[in-house]
């Protein structure tokens, strides 16, 4: 008998859980809901931003710094150059360098908004899911006890057992992170 033989193909997936579905649909909505409730001038950030961080928007730039520099080298026939010393060019690239460099700021404050958000709820969660663990580590022992089987030694299960402090673990981070 060959090892292929001893294993089968996973089954297909049934699709998404209900839970699973709900949970997306409601994220959906709020994000939907936070972008409804965006300012105005967050919404025009994030155009300019998305416009800015497209191929489109290096194309037009390629195409128009490329129409500028060819006028004003004297290359383009019955055209006058109007800056030949690139100056104007210079300027205008700086400018929109700032005000395009404002506008990713703003989106990124935004989105980093969103991620803290998002960090918190991981956290939120995690903690959840550590509580309930330790509670059902005390139930299954209690189980094992009442059955009289020794699984792990008591220490190891009665540090299992213990609520894990959030505190204690970000003051243990704040200990042991490299001083800059």
């Amino acid at each position: 008998m060959s090892d292929a033989s001893l294993t089968h193909s996973p089954p297909a997936p049934a699709g998404l859980t209900s839970v699973l579905e709900r949970n997306m649909h409601r994220m959906e909505e709020r994000r939907a809901n936070e972008e409804r409730h965006a300012t105005v001038s967050e919404r025009v950030s994030d155009a300019i931003t998305r416009f800015a961080g497209s191929m489109t928007f290096v194309i037009i730039h390629a195409l128009a710094y490329g129409a500028w520099i060819a006028v004003n080298l004297g290359t383009v026939p019955g055209v006058k150059p109007f800056d030949p010393s690139f100056v104007v060019l210079a300027m205008e690239a700086s400018v929109e360098a700032i005000f395009l460099s404002t506008f990713v700021l703003i989106s990124q404050n935004r989105m980093m908004g969103a991620a803290a958000k998002q960090a918190d709820l991981d956290l939120q969660i995690n903690l959840l899911a550590e509580h309930e663990l330790t509670r059902l580590v005390t139930l299954v022992d209690a189980i094992a006890r009442k059955m009289e089987v020794n699984v792990l030694p008591d220490a190891e299960v009665a540090e299992i057992k213990q609520d894990v402090s959030p505190e204690a673990v970000l003051d243990g981070l704040e200990h042991d992170a490299p001083r800059n």
